[in-house]
């Protein structure tokens, strides 16, 4: 393999999936197709933290119209390697009435974290709200979740880097790995 094929993350070796330049590109496709869908609008980019923090900040780098941008926690992974089924939210208040929320995550996995989210979020009466992932599991999904924004689909595999983690490590990788065999 080249040079950074491979990396180790908490003691385990991962092997490139997704690199850098597909994920800029398809980031530049999401951005674009953002901002034609909301112009003449302001969206509300609600980040979840922390997994998709960078995604997040290159995404809205790149859309071409105003957007407002809040944060909340939404945690279900912990420290192991696959969701926990529970779901542990921690909110910015903001006024959301009336305005369109565009939910930005790193990925949509069970699909038990977005509706939490979602149904935390009506509780503020938003106009709309969509999900953008940078990646998506539809093998994996046990609720019917409508995601309008997929970076990428993938297989049921564990990926780390930009952004994810693997027990908070590994989120600075420019690549998206998955767990070699």
């Amino acid at each position: 393999m080249q040079a950074n094929e491979e990396t180790i993350v908490k003691n385990i070796k991962f092997k490139k999936y997704i690199n850098e330049d597909k994920i800029r590109q398809r980031v530049l496709e999401l951005a674009e197709q953002i901002s034609k869908d909301y112009a003449g609008k302001k969206p509300v980019l609600l980040l979840t933290l922390k997994g998709a923090i960078i995604f997040a900040a290159d995404l809205m780098r790149e859309i071409s119209i105003p957007v407002r941008v809040e944060t909340i926690i939404a945690k279900s992974y912990g420290l192991k390697m696959d969701s926990s089924g529970e779901v542990k939210l921690i909110e910015n208040p903001a006024d959301l009435k009336d305005r369109d929320v565009v939910i930005i995550e790193d990925i949509v996995d069970t699909g038990f974290t977005m509706q939490s989210l979602i149904k935390r979020l009506e509780v503020f009466e938003p106009k709309s709200i969509e999900i953008c992932t940078l990646l998506f599991k539809p093998k994996n999904l046990q609720i019917p979740i409508n995601v309008k924004y997929i970076g990428f689909s993938i297989e049921p595999l564990f990926v780390v880097g930009y952004g994810l983690d693997y027990a908070e490590c590994g989120r600075n990788l420019k690549s998206i790995y998955i767990k070699s065999e």
